[in-house]
């Protein structure tokens, strides 16, 4: 079976594919500074703030001796990092030695940050004019409804790359939606860089408050009406003379790291292959059906077992033994998850093998042959699998045969003749 797997990039992967042109362009906005400064590793956030005041290039050897050999490895990370995003510009001196200085444009916008303090993008429109706000956990319910397509009408057919998408965390599948919708737009004549801004700002909005439709560009406009919406990064309201949306916590995700995913941790798994599920969404109940045997569900609760025939269901589906794994880590309850290992290591190694098993034994529709009233017959029955290739295995003895299931119609056509 061809593998199929669906790559979950950070958005800030697809905001560093960018030319460097138009990287420059994202760090005239002081939010995209902002949201590209606490995207970084931790060691590659430290080094930004060190050099924030740095003026002249710093030399590749001074920085290394910022850290121990042992964290040689983990250094030349954080640099590549700040290297591909343009927080750091690489220069070379006349006797071609190479040194990093802060991007001008990347410093002033920081530091006027870290002086003045951050802002809001736009300023939202006041309770007295817009009504009543919905409740915050109004707002988080119909963010997941929108972003898990609760339709009562629709019944969508997952392919195997769907399949792989929803073992993925909610920001995983956020990002790389995102990605392929910048790279749609882009394909359209629509400037990647426009959207970009505009939904790393957006994360910056105030969550739950209301913000007017009239103080957005066209493409923002259009963007936030026909496809945010939809998606649940923010929810419309409509007065009588204005439109409002209202960022979700979905749009605060899109700057977030993958620890801060909008779905719970719910799923229990015990040593005996039980499986529990602490949740309400319908969903997360389909997902488990991908790889498990789901025996009853109550309102917040899904009851089930890991077994052979499910797992194998999931692989057929294009599902790996390291994702399901990887799901159950991921979702782990929090009284399970500080345990070690979180999920137990029989039900782990068991989903290895089964995954093994299915490598090495190949499943062929097969046909049995056994009754034979003589052993002429049988003989006879044998040679003639065995010269037109249809044998797969034979018992002398017992009179048994097993032949290709495509072959079936010949064999019995034989079977007929020789009556």
């Amino acid at each position: 079976m061809p593998q199929v797997m669906v790559v979950a990039r950070n958005f800030m992967d697809m905001v560093a594919a960018l030319p460097a042109s138009k990287l420059d362009i994202l760090y005239d906005s002081a939010f995209i500074c902002e949201a590209v400064l606490r995207s970084l590793p931790p060691l590659a956030k430290k080094y930004a703030l060190q050099m924030l005041y740095v003026l002249a290039p710093l030399t590749v050897a001074a920085m290394e001796e910022w850290v121990l050999d042992e964290y040689a490895a983990k250094h030349r990370v954080a640099i590549d990092k700040l290297l591909q995003l343009r927080v750091f510009v690489e220069m070379r001196d006349r006797r071609k030695e190479v040194s990093y200085k802060m991007n001008q444009k990347f410093r002033g916008n920081m530091q006027k940050y870290l002086v003045a303090g951050g802002s809001l993008p736009r300023e939202p429109v006041p309770l007295s004019v817009t009504g009543r706000f919905p409740a915050s956990a109004d707002l988080e319910a119909y963010a997941l409804d929108q972003w898990e397509l609760k339709r009562d009408s629709e019944a969508p057919k997952l392919t195997e790359n769907g399949f792989q998408f929803l073992l993925m965390e909610t920001n995983s599948q956020l990002w790389y939606i995102m990605r392929e919708y910048i790279s749609s737009a882009e394909e359209r004549g629509v400037d990647p860089t426009d959207l970009i801004s505009f939904l790393l700002e957006l994360s910056f909005h105030k969550l739950g408050a209301a913000y007017s439709l009239n103080t957005l560009t066209d493409l923002q406009r259009i963007a936030t009406r026909d496809h945010l919406a939809e998606l649940g990064l923010v929810k419309l309201q409509q007065g009588r003379n204005d439109s409002w949306f209202i960022p979700t916590q979905l749009a605060a995700n899109l700057s977030a790291g993958l620890s801060d995913s909008l779905s719970g941790k719910e799923v229990v798994v015990e040593t005996n292959f039980r499986m529990y599920a602490y949740s309400t969404s319908k969903l997360h109940s389909e997902i488990l059906c991908l790889f498990s045997r789901v025996e009853y569900q109550l309102p917040n609760l899904i009851v089930g077992a890991i077994t052979k025939e499910s797992i194998y269901g999931a692989f057929e589906n294009g599902i790996t033994a390291e994702q399901i794994i990887s799901f159950l880590k991921q979702n782990a309850h929090p009284r399970v998850a500080d345990k070690i290992p979180a999920v137990p290591e029989n039900v782990t190694d068991q989903i290895r093998l089964w995954e093994t098993d299915r490598n090495r034994v190949d499943m062929i529709p097969s046909q049995l042959y056994e009754d034979f009233p003589s052993k002429e017959w049988f003989d006879q029955c044998c040679d003639h699998a065995r010269d037109h290739g249809y044998l797969l295995w034979e018992d002398t003895r017992r009179m048994k045969l097993i032949v290709r299931g495509e072959f079936h119609p010949e064999m019995r056509e034989f079977l007929r003749r020789q009556r």
